[in-house]
């Protein structure tokens, strides 16, 4: 299948439209997570398979949970001497 596009601006980046007929193709949806091979050529777009993502073993929201500036430690950043401020 052979469809002709058009790139887009979209914010700082740029976009390319997945049309109907591409998404229906490989099952694409909002949301879905795909692999993007860069070559000399150009771009060749995949559906992620779940054995192509690297899953780690905590979410960022575990992370962060119950985060705060204390005990981020914000409290004790150092203080810089006036001879590094320069003039």
């Amino acid at each position: 299948m052979h469809i002709e596009s058009e790139i887009k601006k979209w914010g700082n980046s740029l976009a390319l439209r997945i049309t109907g007929a591409m998404a229906d193709r490989h099952q694409f949806e909002e949301g879905c997570k795909v692999l993007v091979d860069v070559t000399d050529e150009g771009l060749l777009i995949k559906p992620a398979r779940r054995d192509n993502v690297i899953r780690l073993p905590f979410s960022e929201d575990d992370l962060l949970d119950g985060l705060s500036a204390h005990e981020a430690h914000a409290d004790e950043l150092a203080e810089p001497f006036q001879d590094e401020l320069g003039d």
